[in-house]
């Protein structure tokens, strides 16, 4: 019910602001606004405010299909229009008026991610500290000399070190840097008062393609650093089985001191031989008392590999930090994060199109929707950078060229502008079809995602 409820609540507010956007501007512009849609279909709710601007007697509509909204204005085109109020019609504004009506849905979204954005910095998030797990084995972190516990204190591209704030922040750097093809600068704090050091990421070898589990097993980065604790053991399982209790310590596992939580869960992912799990000996601390246990995990599938699961939650939560920003910083961070999504947005849409990235990075709305219901379960904060994050996407997807979207429209607007004509009618059909065409194959291959994503 959580689930349908955020996704409702994000699927209404972001498209109730990309059409306010429409509407807000074109009022301003003088054109006269008809209808206020949020929705498709069937009319559920409708009202007319006795109080508008002058000139407008705007109907607000919800329909009942959620997925879009429209703003309807005066225009010729779609029916006659009165000899006294030909000069509200929207075909007969000014080139910029009307390139300015059709630029302001989208912006309005990126402007409610910088608000969205800067509210969190406000509020402040606790996320885990930027300490590191144990490197994935032939990984690149551990061949740029990482061995987990390091303190990661400042991070950056091209030499242009910035503070990193926690373990989350290190992440997005990360995968920006692998998505990027550009090589990470990483600054590790020094112990005992002793100087850091830097070491260099060189994510530029990746050439990633999918932004997934892989290319951080890839990278070696996969979760902060954790105590290697054994939490709630599942009846039945093979911990219950080998005797591990909740609150069991791991020292090693065989003849490999484990240091860290991450570290233990690859012991285990790794612990098969063939076809076959693999009995190993376990140093475990229990209160006062150190005593060794046989393990033998289970085998499951991951995808087409096969990997060792002991049914018990392992590692203690990590070393947690609130990130909190004062007015200005916040509202300039929330501004720099926006570009930042927006500029990685674009770049991933250019590599899918040239076959550079995985069409697998498009996205639907059973994915949509499963992660507000997860992002709204774990609290206002993570559900606000959700709503960020989609705001982003909604606003750069609807600037693409595409003849359907806000973008096919200011490139007719541009063309209008360097050759002084408008796109015929008939041209103007060619290319709404070919929008249209295109825009339901990216709709098949997203839902084809998210059903691959949520139950392949």
């Amino acid at each position: 019910m959580l689930t349908v409820i955020a996704f409702v609540v994000a699927l209404g507010l972001l498209i109730a602001v990309h059409e306010y956007g429409h509407y807000r501007v074109a009022v301003a512009c003088g054109v006269k606004v008809l209808r206020f849609s949020v929705g498709f279909g069937k009319t559920l709710y409708r009202w007319q405010p006795r109080r508008q601007h002058p000139g407008q007697e705007t109907e607000f509509v919800i329909g009942a299909f959620p997925f879009g909204g429209y703003v309807k204005m005066l225009d010729e085109r779609e029916g006659p229009v009165a000899p006294e109020e030909r000069h509200r019609a929207f075909n007969t504004q000014p080139l910029r008026s009307r390139a300015a009506i059709v630029a302001a849905g989208p912006i309005a979204n990126l402007l409610l991610a910088v608000v969205l954005y800067t509210a969190v910095n406000w509020i402040g998030v606790e996320e885990p500290v930027a300490k590191l797990a144990r490197p994935v084995a032939a990984s690149l972190a551990e061949a740029a000399g990482l061995r987990g516990g390091e303190h990661i204190t400042r991070a950056g591209f091209e030499g242009e070190l910035e503070p990193v704030q926690s373990f989350e922040d290190l992440r997005w750097r990360m995968t920006r840097g692998a998505l990027d093809g550009r090589d990470l600068t990483l600054e590790v704090a020094g112990e005992g008062g002793r100087p850091g050091r830097q070491v260099v990421l060189p994510l530029g070898l990746m050439e990633a393609k999918d932004a997934d589990p892989q290319m951080f097993r890839k990278i070696g980065v996969l979760a902060p650093l954790t105590r290697p604790e054994i939490g709630q053991v599942m009846a039945g399982s093979a911990a219950e089985r080998a005797g591990l209790r909740s609150g069991d310590v791991v020292r090693s596992v065989g003849n490999v001191p484990i240091v860290d939580g991450q570290q233990l869960r690859e012991a285990i992912r790794t612990s098969i031989d063939g076809d076959q799990p693999r009995t190993q000996t376990w140093q475990v601390q229990r209160g006062s008392q150190s005593i060794e246990l046989e393990v033998r995990p289970e085998l499951r599938e991951e995808g087409a590999a096969k990997v060792g699961r002991i049914g018990a939650y392992v590692g203690a939560p990590p070393e947690m930090v609130t990130v909190r920003q004062g007015p200005i910083d916040g509202v300039w961070r929330g501004i720099v994060r926006t570009w930042e999504v927006s500029a990685l947005t674009v770049r991933m849409m250019g590599k899918m199109v040239i076959g550079e990235a995985s069409l697998k990075n498009l996205s639907g709305p059973l994915t949509i929707a499963d992660y507000a219901g997860k992002s709204a379960s774990l609290g206002l904060t993570q559900y606000l950078v959700f709503l960020a994050l989609i705001s982003v996407s909604l606003g750069v997807l609807n600037l693409m060229p595409l003849p359907v979207l806000d973008g096919g429209h200011l490139m007719y607007y541009l063309w209008e502008g360097l050759t002084g004509k408008s796109v015929s009618d008939a041209w103007m059909e060619r290319l709404q079809r070919g929008g249209v065409a295109l825009l339901l194959v990216m709709m098949s291959v997203a839902l084809f995602n998210d059903v691959t994503r949520l139950f392949g």
